[in-house]
């Protein structure tokens, strides 16, 4: 069935009210919402790009005279190149749909039911979120699983409009409420805003962006400053572990059972049970059947608000961020240093992209190598101590910014700049690599390849298959990356999905906690970022086990290995973990990787990273043995950050995630 009258026809018609919003990514206009709604209908149009990608995406809703929702049907592209085909029908009480992970109908289906799509644009929240307000209690069942509902949290007036618009909070779409802007005057849609990302605005005012952002932040904050009130637990004074085996990161191997003292948010001293008899501490928290492990250090993420509990919950205690909003982030990490809300310790990386049609939009993005020097500069002056360089940098710039950052004590990796290889950027002076595909790239790429786009993905699956991992040149390759140290961070699970799934199968990445998470939550982790027939199902599947067999490679002949995520915050690096053992890594080297070596190559090891005398207790608590079954870091008893603790079933519940495993009890 394909989508009546194009949204233009309607237009020249009169047959429809139309809007048009503006898709920002960062503060750089990178697309367009167009939105046009006649009687019972509302037609949109939503495509923009940005770092090479993006969706086209094509949407018509339909409405009964009462507000009853009748019908949805959307078609076109995602992000990744999936195909989005959708719809819903409600028809004489009995509601089908059908989309590309399910399909199913309620014959018994009542006129409040909303539904929701695998992939939707801003308008379509926008529509939810009026349904809602129309609403007894300002609530509605949701098809084909979900309750949501709505709240008011301010209002304001857009600096040159006659209107107000008000931010509402959507709950029961996510693991935290959805926020949008809607017009006060009843005629819909005004933003959708993604702090740290962009936004789509309506046309005319999108330098109202920052404004409402700040107030959107605001409203999170608010939420996770009540919760860092509540969920944590102090540990005053002094606080022993009991009898517990601990894990030496440094030696990798584990060691106890021990007393682990924890004092003024520090480890004070690790003795053989019982040997400190008079010491009476304040806490005593049992380690028999457990395993201590120190503090997960997530080396790729991407952090917002919106993540700082789950991270926390899965036992990140501290994350480098390789890409944001440097005043957001400074922002963030200055509230968690202070304890206004809860969240992992946080170092930065100096984010710099090239200016071309395919940017990644962020607050340093030179087209020429002298502004490239200066955002250099600004970093170091700014106490950053890594840089990451993405892929529109040209490479002709790349050894000499790497040059110039290493005079100012800074190291330096990230993406390939394409037209690139990856051996060409080791030896330009990358200390780091980032993501399997871009070190598989490397024996891919031919010298017209632009991997600025979705290329980057493809040429992947189609080709790494064919690569023989014992050749010369990949042992040369290895050889190169050993010599010169070079780090690499693979961030495995960021991947496993694109090579494996296919639509409607549950994600690989995720299938171990779905149980546990909101059914909405649930049912988008049915969707596959790729579509495949059984061919390429066969190729990429097999192009994932060349990515693996590398990936085993490289830490055989000792390269520096890191686990990062890019994905999921916290679910997602317990999956790394996992897929590091499945490629063949024994597990303990695999909790090396992820406390010894993470704080190593983000410059805290002083700090964290393992489990001595004097270091901060960042400390993860785990039912089981992690060494004999890397699956054990999924059962998380207790977290300590400090002087504070914090119980895993509470943080999930917060979320309305299931908890996974009952919380370690702290007795006096």
């Amino acid at each position: 069935m394909k989508l009546l009258l194009p949204l233009i026809a309607l237009l020249l018609a009169g047959a429809a009210q139309a809007q048009t919003y503006t898709v920002m990514c960062a503060k750089v206009a990178c697309g367009q919402l167009r939105v046009a709604e006649s009687a019972g209908r509302l037609e949109v149009d939503y495509s923009y790009r940005n770092n090479g990608r993006g969706p086209d995406q094509r949407e018509v809703l339909e409405f009964a005279p009462d507000g009853a929702w009748t019908a949805y049907r959307t078609e076109g592209v995602s992000t990744y190149g999936a195909r989005i085909d959708e719809s819903f029908e409600l028809k004489d009480g009995r509601a089908s749909w059908r989309s590309p992970v399910d399909r199913g109908e309620r014959p018994d289906a009542g006129r409040d039911l909303v539904y929701l799509p695998v992939q939707a644009s801003p308008a379509w929240a926008a529509r939810i979120a009026r349904t809602l307000l129309q609403r007894p209690g300002q609530r509605a069942a949701a098809l084909p699983v979900g309750q949501l509902g709505i709240e008011r949290v301010q209002t304001l007036r857009p600096a040159g409009a006659d209107f107000d618009v008000g931010l509402y909070a959507v709950d029961g779409l996510d693991l935290e409420p959805g926020y949008l802007w809607l017009r006060e005057d009843g005629h819909g849609l005004f933003a959708k805003v993604d702090p740290g990302w962009g936004g789509t605005l309506l046309q005319g005012f999108e330098a109202e962006m920052d404004r409402l952002s700040q107030a959107q932040k605001a409203a999170q904050l608010a939420r996770l400053e009540r919760l860092a009130k509540t969920l944590p637990q102090p540990l005053p004074g002094l606080t022993v572990i009991e009898g517990v085996r601990w894990f030496d990161s440094q030696a990798a191997v584990l060691r106890g059972p021990s007393d682990v003292f924890l004092f003024e948010g520090r480890i004070a001293a690790i003795a053989k049970p019982g040997s400190f008899g008079n010491v009476g501490p304040a806490q005593r928290i049992s380690g028999r059947g457990r395993t201590l492990l120190p503090g997960f250090v997530d080396m790729h993420a991407h952090l917002d608000a919106s993540a700082l509990l789950l991270n926390l919950a899965s036992g990140v205690t501290a994350v480098r961020d390789v890409g944001n909003s440097n005043a957001d982030l400074a922002e963030l990490r200055g509230r968690i240093a202070r304890g206004e809300v809860l969240g992992p310790l946080i170092a930065a990386n100096g984010f710099i992209e090239g200016k071309s049609p395919f940017s990644s939009q962020a607050d340093f993005v030179p087209d020429n190598l002298h502004d490239a020097m200066a955002a250099i500069d600004w970093y170091a002056a700014h106490g950053y101590r890594q840089l990451k360089l993405y892929n529109s940098i040209r490479p002709e710039w790349v050894k000499p910014m790497v040059a110039h950052a290493r005079s100012l004590g800074l190291r330096t990796g990230g993406h390939v700049p394409a037209f690139m290889t990856a051996r060409e950027a080791v030896e330009a002076g990358y200390d780091e690599l980032h993501h399997i595909n871009q070190v598989t790239l490397n024996f891919l790429v031919g010298k017209g390849d632009d991997t600025r786009t979705l290329l980057r993905f493809n040429l992947v699956g189609d080709k790494a298959a064919d690569l023989r991992l014992n050749d010369r040149r990949t042992r040369d390759f290895i050889a190169l990356l050993k010599q010169k140290g070079t780090v690499v961070d693979a961030t495995m699970t960021a991947f496993e999905g694109t090579y494996t799934q296919r639509q409607g199968q549950p994600s690989p990445s995720y299938a171990m906690v779905a149980a546990n998470l909101p059914a909405v939550v649930q049912r988008g982790y049915l969707s596959a970022e790729v579509d495949m027939d059984d061919a390429k199902a066969r190729r990429w599947g097999a192009s994932w086990k060349v990515m693996m067999e590398l990936l085993r490679r490289m830490h055989a002949a000792g390269i520096p290995l890191v686990a990062g995520t890019d994905a999921t915050p916290g679910f997602a690096f317990q999956r790394e973990l996992e897929l590091y053992v499945q490629a063949g890594i024994p597990a303990a080297q695999v909790l090396k990787i992820a406390t010894w070596n993470g704080a190593k190559h983000s410059d805290r090891l002083g700090e964290i990273g393992s489990i001595a005398v004097a270091k901060r207790a960042d400390l993860v608590l785990v039912d089981g043995d992690p060494v004999a079954d890397i699956r054990a870091i999924r059962r998380i008893a207790l977290v300590i950050q400090g002087d504070k603790a914090m119980a895993p079933s509470a943080l999930y519940q917060a979320m309305g995630i299931l908890p996974f495993v009952p919380s370690a009890e702290i007795t006096k």
